[in-house]
């Protein structure tokens, strides 16, 4: 009897492994592995789900005209070139299918999100590796990369888990660069945290070639209800659409979405906090001797010596009841990624780490 095969590039998908979020033998843990907001959805968001749980017998709206109205209301842009998806994650595998297949390359940098991959044999496309440089992404070797086969380029900016941002510029020259038929995809889900940043709308809202991607899941504090959304050109969006399932976002995640992306007060809270919490956690690294880079985002990526003594700091962190990330699939064995939490979470990890160094 013969197997059952797969599609091609199935096989190939290692299986995606999330931030730890437990210890052995302890009840509560600090939890800095997965970039999650320390002070969680804003109350307005809170309301909306409670105000939506009586009426979750009722199917959704399919087109999210409500969501895309609010999301293009704050953000300046043109709700007809919004497309929302179960996490940003969704936006990127919609054009992933819709523009590639079998035969086609799709493009990525050697330090970017770790679902790429996934999604590009998922689409049975061929995965293109390129080095970045000294954990920036190095915009040349993307463009020396390109062939007649590739039909997509996927940026994470700023970039995970380096923390670092590419300057507009080198984005401006990145975008005029590519072939008018090769999609330059921006993965924005830390932009609201990169000061002056617009994550690449302005790219997207001129370039017939360029999609910008967001999440709700960083600082909206809504990680656990999986909302994301694009934008780019018509054209695009509107072939997108037709591989979107009808009902892939629930009422109660649309209308917490709708409430969190309208509380600017709550984003403004956010990002003060996470800015001096970065600021100090970067400058207590840099003073114990572990090296890293100024962060984008909210988390910061130390780098030690090598991979042995990442692992005993992690060791050392776990020990205190702390877990971080170690991203060694992403390239940087000698490194552990640390989110940025409230004024209580950095001082607790900048004492682990002190004793650390202390003990070592």
């Amino acid at each position: 009897m013969c197997p059952i095969a797969p599609q091609p590039g199935i096989m190939e998908i290692a299986l995606y492994q999330g931030g730890a979020s437990a210890l052995p033998g302890r009840a509560e843990v600090l939890k800095l592995s997965s970039n999650e907001n320390p002070l969680g959805p804003p109350l307005s968001a809170q309301a909306a789900i409670r105000a939506a749980a009586d009426k979750v017998h009722l199917y959704p709206d399919t087109d999210h005209a409500p969501l895309r109205a609010a999301i293009g209301q704050v953000h300046g842009l043109d709700p007809e070139r919004i497309i929302c998806g179960v996490g940003s994650d969704e936006v990127l595998q919609f054009v992933t299918q819709a523009y590639a297949g079998p035969g086609d390359e799709i493009i990525h940098t050697e330090h970017g999100f770790s679902m790429y991959p996934v999604l590009i044999h998922m689409a049975g496309a061929t995965p293109v590796r390129v080095p970045e440089a000294a954990r920036v992404v190095d915009v040349d070797a993307i463009l020396g990369a390109v062939t007649d086969r590739t039909r997509i380029v996927l940026l994470t900016n700023p970039g995970n888990p380096t923390g670092t941002i590419l300057p507009d510029a080198e984005l401006q020259r990145l975008a005029d660069g590519l072939p008018g038929d090769v999609i330059l995809v921006i993965d924005a889900a830390y932009a609201e945290y990169a000061e002056g940043y617009d994550g690449g709308a302005a790219l997207a809202g001129s370039r017939d070639n360029v999609l910008m991607t967001r999440t709700f899941s960083k600082i909206y504090g809504l990680g656990g209800l999986r909302i994301g959304w694009g934008h780019g050109p018509r054209a695009l969006i509107e072939v997108m659409t037709r591989i979107r399932q009808p009902f892939n976002l629930s009422a109660l995640q649309m209308q917490a979405a709708e409430a969190a992306v309208r509380d600017r007060d709550w984003i403004a809270r956010c990002t003060a906090l996470n800015a001096a919490q970065r600021a100090r956690l970067t400058g207590a690294l840099r003073q114990l001797g572990i090296a890293c880079d100024d962060s984008a985002t909210n988390f910061v990526l130390a780098r030690f010596a090598d991979a042995e003594e990442a692992g005993t700091a992690d060791d050392a962190l776990r020990a205190e009841g702390i877990l971080v990330r170690r991203v060694t699939g992403y390239g940087f064995p000698e490194a552990l990624r640390i989110t940025v939490g409230d004024d209580a979470q950095t001082g607790r990890v900048i004492a682990a780490l002190t004793r650390f160094r202390e003990g070592g």
